[in-house]
């Protein structure tokens, strides 16, 4: 883990061996990731991941394993896609003027055989301390494969009181509280896109644990045009989860069947974007 910080904003410690995503998320003295009050989903990659604060689903799957198409083999692609454990190449890291910045390239190996490469830009700007997440997908293999993706954003809800509540234009009435549905724990997903708004916005708070401050968190709907909310507290997990995704929650049959599984081509590229901030 490397420490990444800015003269305003959270204390980050990025994962070079796994896509440099984001382990602790420190708000003052307050480590706000779950750590290991997580399910055991019996994948030790995706363990190591989701104990942290942020970790990239993709780019061949995002969500729970389903076959491979064209496969007779059994072959599934796996637990919440093939990104995770694959290591950063470091190109730039510094800060100046308050600000922090840091660029990487992320080799990925696809679990149906092909190749792609993440260009990941991270930065903080020193004076507002919101961080903000630049990623650029390429297919570097010799066939097309359909991207997904989501950002799985994570936070202890040990932290949270009955006044956290989360808050939204892409959700019903606006608002509701963190601990929604039924217990110990759900998920829903809904459109992000708003008319005439490039980026959909979610937040979550106050959290009394880190001085009241509210979590809000930014994303390109043109790319990640759904938002999927999980929350588990089912022992010993007690985590819930803002996810900006690329697809809805149904299976990739039907997804592909409703045309919503679009080939990215060998050499093409495709963007993503996350913003987020403590106010």
């Amino acid at each position: 883990m490397k420490v990444f910080s800015a003269a305003a904003g959270p204390r980050l410690f990025l994962d070079d061996s796994s896509v440099l995503d984001i382990g602790s998320c420190f708000v003052g003295k307050v480590d706000i990731a779950p750590g290991r009050a997580i399910p055991d989903d019996g994948d030790p990659r995706i363990d190591h991941s989701l104990e942290g604060f942020l970790f990239t689903c993709g780019p061949d799957h995002i969500r729970h394993p389903e076959p491979i198409e064209g496969r007779k083999d059994g072959s599934r692609y796996p637990l919440h896609g093939s990104f995770s454990s694959h290591p950063a190449q470091i190109l730039f890291w510094d800060c100046q003027d308050g600000d922090a910045e840091c660029r990487a390239t992320v080799p990925v190996a696809l679990a149906e055989g092909g190749s792609a490469l993440l260009e990941r830009h991270w930065r903080i700007d020193g004076e507002s301390g919101e961080v903000c997440l630049s990623d650029r997908l390429t297919n570097t293999g010799t066939k097309s494969f359909p991207p997904l993706h989501m950002y799985h954003m994570n936070i202890g809800a040990w932290l949270f009181d009955g006044e956290v509540r989360l808050s939204g234009k892409t959700l019903e009435n606006g608002s509701l509280p963190w601990n929604f549905g039924e217990d110990p724990g759900g998920v829903f997903c809904v459109p992000a896109v708003q008319e005439g708004e490039d980026w959909a916005e979610i937040a979550l708070g106050p959290i009394a644990a880190i001085g009241g401050l509210t979590l809000k968190v930014k994303f390109r709907t043109d790319t990640l045009p759904w938002l999927q909310i999980w929350r588990n507290q089912q022992a010993p997990a007690h985590v819930l989860g803002i996810e900006p995704v690329s697809h809805r929650w149904v299976g990739r049959h039907e997804l592909a069947e409703r045309g919503e599984l679009q080939p990215l081509r060998p050499g093409e590229s495709i963007d993503y974007g996350l913003r987020f901030c403590f106010a």
